[in-house]
């Protein structure tokens, strides 16, 4: 996404680390993670370690898999800045003004490229032209490494509820019942908040993000759960 600022090394203004689609994203990925292995314990024939070994189980995949989430979101950033950094060069080093219009063109959505004339281009390219402080490379900031942190924890703290009551309660079947509800509840919640974001009813999003929740709970539970 092209951006209006001078200095593309500049990480957007936000009031939080995240943004609520970004939060609510990575704990449904560590939630849905935790209850494909946690969808893997059957209350018929478990042996009595089985829900201790659940919990560290569930509990070491979402590590791993919020350290590889987290190093992909640097990854992600510092290519996009990248990007940037490339299409400011590009732009001061056109040609002509026409040529560096295209440029600017060019990173527009296509969305965005038809509420965009020439002439605010323009203007944007001279903005751009008047950069004295370009970097010589893209890189990341504390605030990123932060967001990144972020990242890892929300993707682990999403497996305790669902594989938790494995360690609280002796009978298997109660804590499955008890995960799955948890994990139910945690989705209507993460489509309430959706569903918010997006300016549409917050109930609605959260209900279908049940019925998200309760299909893959059959479906798991279909599978061998």
């Amino acid at each position: 996404m092209l951006t209006t600022s001078s200095d593309p090394q500049a990480t957007e203004a936000r009031p939080r680390l995240l943004d609520t689609v970004d939060r609510v994203c990575e704990m449904c990925f560590g939630l849905f993670m935790a209850l494909t292995f946690v969808g893997a314990v059957s209350a018929v024939g478990a042996p009595a370690d089985a829900p201790r070994t659940m919990f560290y189980t569930a509990l070491g995949c979402n590590l791993a898999w919020g350290l590889a989430d987290a190093v992909m979101y640097l990854v992600r950033t510092l290519t996009e800045r990248g990007r940037r950094l490339s299409l400011v060069k590009a732009v001061n080093n056109a040609a002509d003004p026409a040529n560096a219009i295209a440029h600017l063109r060019d990173a527009l959505s296509p969305g965005l490229s038809t509420l965009i004339d020439d002439a605010e281009l323009e203007a944007m390219r001279g903005r751009l032209a008047r950069s004295v402080h370009l970097p010589t490379r893209p890189t990341l900031g504390a605030q990123d490494f932060l967001a990144a942190v972020g990242i890892f924890l929300l993707v682990v703290v999403a497996t305790f509820p669902v594989a938790l009551p494995f360690i609280i309660f002796s009978e298997v079947s109660t804590a499955l019942l008890v995960s799955r509800v948890l994990t139910i509840l945690m989705l209507f919640g993460a489509g309430i908040a959706l569903g918010r974001h997006a300016g549409f009813g917050g109930w609605i999003a959260g209900a279908v993000m049940t019925l998200v929740g309760i299909g893959l709970t059959i479906a798991i539970i279909a599978l061998g759960g």
